[in-house]
């Protein structure tokens, strides 16, 4: 299974914020859509970050009196790591584990193309390990 495979079963969609939005309309973004991260655009819309609930809290934290009115390229993470959608979900788990990142935007050609989030993989992992294990059975028993 592939980046690109995760992405034609959950959607391509991907929601973003430009980087000089505040912190108050990305956590609006975050809240009102029931996701992690947001993608973060330049003036040319190319990725140039991520912004998580966890990048909003570090933000929360240092600053609490202000932090919202904070312009989201403060306090995004970056360079943001980034997949391609032939990369294999074995190399998404190796990178989301050695990057210690739970949301990677797929981009080939400098074109975004999608997101997928950890929880994604280990859905996408799950369904793999589920498959084989029918295979396995059907072959021990049906033979």
């Amino acid at each position: 299974m592939r980046s690109r495979d995760i992405l034609a079963s959950k959607g391509s969609k991907v929601w973003c914020v430009r980087e000089n939005a505040t912190i108050h309309n990305a956590l609006e973004m975050l809240t009102s859509r029931k996701i992690g991260a947001l993608v973060v655009l330049d003036k040319k819309d190319r990725v140039c970050g991520i912004i998580s609930e966890r990048d909003i809290l570090h933000a929360c934290h240092a600053d609490r009196k202000n932090f919202d009115r904070l312009p989201v390229k403060d306090v995004m993470s970056r360079p943001v790591q980034t997949v391609k959608s032939d990369d294999s979900i074995d190399y998404l788990m190796e990178v989301m584990t050695n990057k210690r990142v739970r949301h990677l935007p797929v981009v080939d050609d400098g074109k975004l193309q999608g997101i997928v989030s950890i929880g994604d993989v280990v859905k996408a992992r799950l369904n793999e390990l589920t498959d084989e294990n029918k295979q396995l059975t059907d072959y021990m028993f049906f033979q």
